[in-house]
C-alpha cells in the first residue's frame, strides 16, 4: 500500500524547547512519578501475587491509604487495571524519542511482572479482574467494558516489543491472545455482534498491530470475529449513526479500521475510516476549540448551541481524533488533516493538561463562567488520565513527515530532525524566531530586540537546514487554514515566489547544503460562530482559542467579522517576551481575555452574544 506521507521514527524527532517540550517535560516527570507496584497493584491483586491491608494511619499524606492508586484504579472498580496498559505505551514512546534508561528498566520490569501475572493463572488470561468478567460480558450481564480495559494492556504490550524492545512483551501479548482466540471462537456471527455492542476500546486496533508485527493467522481471525459489521455497514450506507451516542467508544473502532487498511490493504477497511471522518467531522462540525461531544457524547450535527455545558470535550476523544486525523493525514497528505490536529492540540490537549501540575481536566466545560476541574495523581484514574499520559508523548512524532519528494513540515513547535536523502544525512532544526514568537520564549532577558515594536502580528518560523554534502529534495511546509494573508518565504535572505505543487503547503525544491528558510505567517483575531447561534462566537488568535475571563455570559457590542473592533492586545511585553492577552475595547464592561491553553483555576467563557452598534 502507498502512502502519501510516511511517519519518520520517533528517535529521529526531538523537541528542542518551547511550550510543547514544557509539557512533554511534565508528562515525563508524572509518569516517572508512579510507582510500579501501584501501576501493578490490581494485575498482583488478581493473580494472588499480594494481598491488599490497609494499615492503622489514617487517609492522607503519607498515610496507608495514600500509598495506594485510587478512583478508577481501586480493586473495587470493575475497569481497574486501565491505566497501565496506557503507562507501558507512554514509556514506550518517550524510550524510542529519548532513549531514556530510567524509564526502559522500569518499563521492564513492569512487564515482567506481569508475565509472572500470566504464568500464575496458567491459561494465558493476564488482566486485573477474574476471567467471568468475560462470561458475564457474552451473557449480556451488565458490566463495564472489560474489554477496555484489555485494549490498554494489550496496546501497552505491543508498544514495549516495537517501541522498546522488550521481546518478553510481545510474547505475554501472544499468549493473552490466545485466550482470545480460544474464548471468541465460541460464538456465532450474531453472538459476537452482541458482545461488539458492549465498549470494546481498540480490540481491533490490538489485532491488527499484532498481525502486523507477528503475520500470524490468529490475528486475522480475531480480526475478523472482531469486525463491528452493524456500525461499519451503517457508516458505509451513510447513515448517521453517531449522534447522540458515546463517542470514545466507537472512534477506537475507527481507528481499529485505519490499521486493518494499513496491515491488509484492503480498500473497504479505508472506506470505513473515511465514513467514519465524513460522518463525526465533516458533515458534523465542530466547536471552536475543535474538539466535540457533550457528555462523552456526539452533539448532533452543526447543532452546538444547546450543548454548551460542563462536560463538553471530553480529553479522550480529542486524543483519538488526532490518532484518526494522523492516519488520514499520511493516507492523503491533506493539509485539513494537520489543521484539524494542531487547532486540537493547543485547544484540547494542552488547554486540558495543568501547565502547573501536569494533571489532565477529564472535560473541557463550555459553558459560560466555567471552570476546569483537574485530577490528582493517584486517586482518580479516570480513563482520561491514560490518554494524558500518551497525548504528551506524542508530539514529536506530529512535526515532521517524509514523502516521495522529500519532506513535509506539517505542525510548527521547536525541534529537530535528522533523516537520510539520496544517500546523504539531513537535518533539519525548527525555531520560532523570538522576536516574533507566537509563545513566551524562554529568552527573558532585557536585552533590544529588532523587528516589531508592538506584539507581532504573525508567527516567524526558523527552519536550518544542514546537509552531509549537497543533495536536492523538496521541503514542504505546511500553510495553516488560519492565515490572514499569503504566507512568506526567504531562502538565505532572498524571498522565494510563491510555488503551489502541493496544496496547502509552500514547496521549496532546492539543492541543499547549509541554509536558512523563514517562513512568516500572516494571523488575526478571528471570530468563530456557533452554526445554529451565529451572532453568538468565540474569539481565536490563529489557532489558539482566547478564554474571556469571566464568570457569566457577557454580550458584547461590534461587527463579528471584525474582531479587532472589540479586542486589542493587553499586556503585550514582558522583558524578553511578547505576552499572549486580549481585552475588550469599546464595551460597558471591561474584559481580559488569554489563551485557554494558559487558564488554570480561573472562571472563563468562549462563547460570547454580538450585538452591533445599532441594537
Amino acid at each position: 500500500m502507498d502512502c502519501t506521507c510516511r511517519a519518520l521514527p520517533r528517535q529521529d524527532v526531538r523537541l528542542t524547547g518551547g511550550l510543547f517540550h514544557a509539557r512533554a517535560a511534565l508528562n515525563r516527570a508524572y509518569v516517572f512519578s508512579l510507582q510500579s507496584r501501584n501501576l501493578l497493584q490490581n494485575y498482583l491483586l488478581e493473580a494472588g501475587l499480594t494481598q491488599w491491608t490497609i494499615g492503622n494511619s489514617p487517609p492522607g499524606p503519607g498515610g496507608d491509604e495514600e500509598d495506594r492508586h485510587w478512583g478508577w484504579e481501586a480493586p473495587t472498580c470493575q475497569v481497574r487495571g486501565h491505566f497501565l496498559g496506557h503507562w507501558l505505551s507512554a514509556a514506550a514512546q518517550m524510550y524510542a524519542t529519548t532513549g531514556d534508561p530510567e524509564l526502559k528498566l522500569k518499563a521492564d520490569g513492569i512487564v515482567a511482572e506481569l508475565a509472572r501475572c500470566q504464568e500464575k493463572h496458567g491459561t494465558g488470561w493476564c488482566a486485573p479482574f477474574p476471567e467471568k468478567y468475560m462470561d458475564w460480558l457474552a451473557q449480556g450481564t451488565p458490566t463495564w467494558a472489560p474489554q477496555y480495559v484489555h485494549h490498554k494492556a494489550l496496546m501497552g504490550l505491543h508498544d514495549m516489543y516495537t517501541l522498546a524492545e522488550n521481546e518478553q512483551a510481545l510474547a505475554v501479548a501472544g499468549e493473552f491472545a490466545d485466550w482470545f482466540h480460544r474464548w471468541s471462537g465460541q460464538f456465532s456471527r450474531e453472538q459476537m455482534d452482541d458482545i461488539l455492542d458492549v465498549e470494546t476500546g481498540g480490540m481491533l486496533e490490538a489485532w491488527a498491530d499484532l498481525h502486523g508485527t507477528t503475520h500470524e493467522q490468529k490475528y486475522l481471525d480475531l480480526i475478523e470475529r472482531y469486525t463491528r459489521h452493524r456500525l461499519f455497514d451503517a457508516l458505509l450506507a451513510g447513515r448517521d449513526v453517531l449522534t447522540n451516542v458515546h463517542a470514545n467508544t466507537t472512534i477506537p473502532e475507527a481507528q481499529g479500521a485505519a490499521r486493518c487498511y494499513e496491515v491488509t490493504g484492503d480498500e473497504r477497511w479505508r472506506s470505513i475510516v473515511e465514513a467514519y471522518w465524513k460522518s463525526a467531522v465533516t458533515d458534523r462540525g465542530a466547536f471552536c476549540t475543535g474538539g466535540q461531544t457533550s457528555g462523552e457524547i456526539w452533539t448532533p450535527p452543526f447543532a452546538f448551541a444547546a450543548r454548551r455545558g460542563d462536560k463538553n470535550q471530553e480529553h479522550c476523544t480529542v486524543y483519538n481524533m488526532i490518532r484518526l486525523a494522523e492516519y488520514l493525514f499520511r493516507w492523503t497528505g491533506d493539509p485539513s488533516y494537520a489543521d484539524y490536529i494542531e487547532r486540537n492540540l493547543y485547544n484540547g490537549i494542552l488547554a486540558q493538561q495543568n501547565p502547573v501540575t501536569g494533571m489532565i481536566s477529564y472535560f473541557l466545560p463550555l459553558e459560560a463562567g466555567a471552570h476546569k476541574r483537574w485530577g490528582s495523581p493517584t486517586h482518580d484514574f479516570w480513563c482520561c488520565h491514560g490518554s494524558l499520559v500518551q497525548a504528551h508523548s506524542m508530539h514529536n512524532t506530529l512535526a515532521y513527515y517524509g514523502d516521495d519528494e522529500g519532506y513535509r513540515v506539517a505542525q510548527y513547535m521547536p525541534s529537530e530532525m535528522t533523516g537520510e536523502w539520496g544517500g546523504t544525512g539531513v537535518m533539519i532544526r525548527q525555531d520560532f524566531d523570538p522576536r516574533n514568537s507566537p509563545l513566551p520564549s524562554a529568552d527573558d532577558s532585557n536585552a533590544p530586540w529588532e523587528g516589531a515594536v508592538n506584539r507581532p502580528s504573525s508567527w516567524l518560523v526558523r527552519l536550518n537546514v544542514k546537509c552531509e554534502s549537497s543533495v536536492e529534495f523538496s521541503l514542504k511546509l505546511r500553510l495553516p487554514e488560519w492565515l490572514s494573508d499569503q504566507a512568506t518565504v526567504w531562502v538565505n535572505g532572498e524571498r522565494q515566489e510563491p510555488q503551489a505543487q502541493a496544496p496547502g503547503f509552500e514547496c521549496i525544491q532546492r539543492v541543499w547544503n547549509e541554509d536558512t528558510v523563514v517562513l512568516e505567517l500572516p494571523k488575526t483575531i478571528t471570530a468563530s460562530p456557533i452554526p445554529d447561534e451565529p451572532d453568538t462566537v468565540a474569539f481565536l488568535d490563529g489557532p489558539v482559542v482566547l478564554a474571556g475571563l469571566c464568570d457569566r455570559e457577557i454580550a458584547l457590542t461590534g461587527d463579528r467579522e471584525e474582531p479587532s473592533s472589540m479586542l486589542a492586545p493587553d499586556n503585550e511585553r514582558e522583558w524578553g517576551n511578547w505576552l499572549s492577552g486580549y481585552r475588550t475595547i469599546g464595551q460597558a464592561n471591561s474584559l481580559r481575555f488569554k489563551p485557554l491553553h494558559e487558564v488554570v483555576d480561573e472562571a472563563y467563557t468562549l462563547y460570547f452574544p454580538i450585538r452591533t452598534r445599532a441594537d
